[in-house]
């Protein structure tokens, strides 16, 4: 394993993440000299840098297989090249730790033919949160999916998003620009940080105000894990029904967020592509819900 987040975090919390092992266990794999880090024993102390090499000698076997699902997807464009979904909200995009059916990848095996995976992220060019609906992009070769790789990396690709918030905010638009790394107190969540964080930039205009929501349009500069939800709940305005960064009750539904509109050069054809999206009827029904307490 290569080491490519979490810089700075102790060897033996690192293998336990990566690979849904008790500390415990991992620790022992460690005093049995069972754990190399660029080809030398370390201690369990030992805190992992960027591009440290890990491999883990033991007599378990760690790999996972992902199988095809028959699972039905909103496909809103394809070609030979690549696809453009549209996400329900609820669905998984890849599989993980203690769960690895009924998501998109599992989805995507299906479509394409391929009756197993060991890659847990076939074709994910960028993924949605889980309780995140709306479009993404999917690659269907190694080649078109490092093209799309690399335009998201150089600002290429546009994502605009919808988003209700809580709270009124008074300005017509604004930037967030704070970075964001891994929350020190809480390694389920992200936290606009100092500590091993990168650049998060997010550009955001309101497009309606409720009495005590705003309904906001958001573009991505950056592609942070959870970046819209982390930067409006930085500026004290969290997504509604978030059941991570908004501590109001939230429902079964997830967080009212939305991938509206997608609009990238096609990496191989060249041809302009542009799509939208409609929000989901649970979104819509909330908008109608707030518009009738004014």
């Amino acid at each position: 394993m290569i080491v490519e987040e979490m810089e700075g975090n102790r060897i033996d919390k690192w293998i336990s993440l990566k690979l849904d092992l008790s500390r415990a266990k991992v620790q022992k794999l460690i005093n049995d000299e069972k754990v190399l880090v660029n080809d030398k024993v370390v201690s369990a102390s030992y805190k992992v840098k960027l591009g440290d090499k890990v491999v883990v000698n033991d007599e378990l076997d760690y790999t996972t297989s992902v199988e095809a699902e028959d699972i039905p997807l909103d496909i809103v464009y394809e070609d030979q090249y690549l696809m453009i979904i549209n996400k329900e909200s609820g669905m998984v995009t890849h599989p993980a730790p203690g769960n690895y059916s009924h998501t998109l990848v599992n989805a995507l095996l299906y479509k394409m033919g391929e009756k197993v995976s060991s890659d847990l992220r076939p074709g994910i060019v960028h993924r949605l949160d889980k309780d995140t609906s709306g479009l993404m992009v999917v690659a269907k070769d190694d080649k078109t999916l490092e093209l799309l790789s690399n335009m998201m990396k150089e600002h290429k690709v546009k994502r605009t998003y919808v988003a209700l918030v809580k709270g009124v905010i008074p300005e017509a638009s604004g930037t967030v620009d704070a970075p964001i790394g891994r929350d020190p107190n809480n390694r389920q969540k992200q936290a606009v940080t100092d500590k091993n964080a990168k650049e998060a930039i997010t550009h955001f205009k309101v497009l309606k105000r409720f009495n005590n929501a705003t309904l906001i349009e958001c573009e991505l500069e950056t592609g942070r894990t959870h970046q819209i939800r982390v930067h409006m709940a930085y500026i004290k305005h969290p997504v509604l029904n978030d059941p991570t960064y908004n501590k109001d009750k939230a429902s079964s539904f997830g967080q009212m967020l939305h991938s509206k509109k997608i609009e990238f050069t096609h990496p191989i054809t060249k041809k302009k592509l542009e799509f939208e999206s409609e929000l989901p009827k649970e979104f819509n029904d909330k908008i109608e819900e707030l518009e009738n307490e004014e």
